[in-house]
């Protein structure tokens, strides 16, 4: 029997693995008419994953349709990808490549990612033993952190996260090092960032361009963390998901500096960048010796991913340069709509040089939490942001900040900026 409770409750946790906190999440609701879509987890949960309940993006993405809210929340496009890579899926089905296909990736995906990579960073990887396609790049960060992470190694990560590294990290039995990157420029503390690491570290994991903040990762900023790295004989698992997406910055590949490609492994995905988010089409590309270890949890986790989706991919990544600088463009004008409209609310919003997001500073409208102004504005103004604070171990950090993302069409955006002048009043 489904409860109504209040309407997002957050639960903090110790691990057994980890003595920080760990976040835990469940949908429920203070009003009658929003009941629970599930039933309560048991105690026949694996310790391991009962911390971890239903994601925020799901709990936020079913308050917008319940409330009719505009959802700036979620980090999908309400638009279409390509049309030449819609008919290129379409093609190969046609053609009968719906069988499974090779578990690390159809011959021409793996060659158009080693290409894409060689024009990106300079760095020639070899197609066939350093990319493995993946189901998305939520498959690749859990297959490299079960691939390659022991129980009890030491991961550093950088808060505010994404909300997978730290679960994933709980299955491989990790114990998660957090340094907190703070506002307004996110600039990664380097006293603190040397001292986390010891010979206990095994890899650090870093997002650039950064979700949720938008920041991008400097040149003297990885060239400190490779030091690191090679100091301490230290692997690197980078998610690069968005970096089509630098619009104030060139985006650097950690892989790319020297002596650490044989140290990382460069996550990405095709969803971000070319607005397919649910073909789920990622891949890893890694040394040799680090790929094997990837490839034996993904065979495992997956196996293989959707082949016509594969072959689309394919023809995705072969798209000249031109592509990239439009969606640039196009994304460039979005983000200012909603920047403009932030400010002219009353929100300190904070530099974002890269991806679809902006992170905003919500304290001005005199709520006590970022979850509770979030129920506010999904309500009473009929517009979803996401609450940081379930971005960090201690939620405490993040709960004068929310979430904004701007992959939305613009009469989308104007709509939820116009929504948003209520605040003013």
């Amino acid at each position: 029997m489904a409860k109504s409770l209040p309407l997002l409750h957050l639960l903090l946790s110790s691990s057994p693995l980890n003595s920080s906190l760990h976040l835990s999440f469940i949908f429920i609701s203070s009003s009658p008419s929003v009941t629970l879509p599930f039933a309560l987890p048991s105690s026949e949960i694996a310790k391991r994953l009962e911390n971890f309940k239903t994601t925020i993006f799901t709990q936020m993405s079913s308050l917008a349709l319940k409330h009719g809210a505009i959802n700036l929340g979620q980090g999908f496009p309400n638009f279409d990808g390509p049309d030449f890579v819609k008919e290129a899926a379409i093609q190969a089905i046609r053609e009968g490549k719906n069988q499974y296909a090779r578990g690390y990736g159809v011959p021409s995906l793996n060659a158009a990612i080693a290409a894409r990579f060689q024009k990106d960073t300079g760095l020639t990887v070899d197609p066939e033993t350093e990319v493995t396609v993946t189901s998305g790049c939520t498959e690749a960060i859990a297959a490299t952190m079960l691939g390659l992470v022991n129980l009890g190694d030491e991961i550093i990560v950088f808060a505010p996260f994404y909300d997978s590294y730290q679960a994933t990290l709980s299955m491989a039995g990790a114990r998660v090092r957090s340094i907190t990157l703070r506002p307004p420029d996110f600039a990664v503390p380097i006293a603190e960032l040397r001292a986390a690491f010891s010979e206990k570290t095994r890899a650090i994991l870093l997002n650039t361009p950064h979700n949720p903040t938008g920041k991008m990762l400097t040149m003297a900023e990885l060239q400190e963390i490779a030091a690191l790295c090679v100091e301490y004989d230290s692997l690197a698992f980078c998610d690069e998901v968005y970096d089509k997406l630098a619009f104030e910055a060139e985006h650097i590949s950690l892989a790319s500096l020297p002596g650490m490609f044989e140290r990382t492994v460069t996550m990405n995905s095709l969803g971000k960048t070319f607005s397919l988010t649910g073909w789920k089409i990622g891949w890893a590309i890694a040394p040799a010796t680090l790929t094997w270890g990837v490839r034996q949890a993904h065979a495992f986790l997956t196996f293989a991913t959707s082949t016509p989706m594969q072959h689309a991919a394919a023809a995705a990544l072969s798209t000249p340069d031109g592509y990239y600088e439009e969606l640039r463009r196009d994304y460039a004008v979005k983000k200012e709509i909603l920047v403009e409209g932030l400010r002219a609310a009353g929100f300190v919003v904070y530099p974002s040089s890269g991806t679809y997001f902006v992170v905003a500073d919500h304290t001005p409208f005199g709520f006590d939490s970022d979850v509770a102004f979030c129920e506010y504005l999904i309500q009473e103004v009929g517009v979803v942001a996401i609450p940081t604070s379930v971005f960090y171990l201690d939620p405490e950090e993040g709960k004068s900040m929310v979430r904004f993302t701007f992959c939305k069409d613009e009469g989308t955006l104007r709509e939820a900026v116009k929504r948003m002048e209520k605040l003013r009043r």
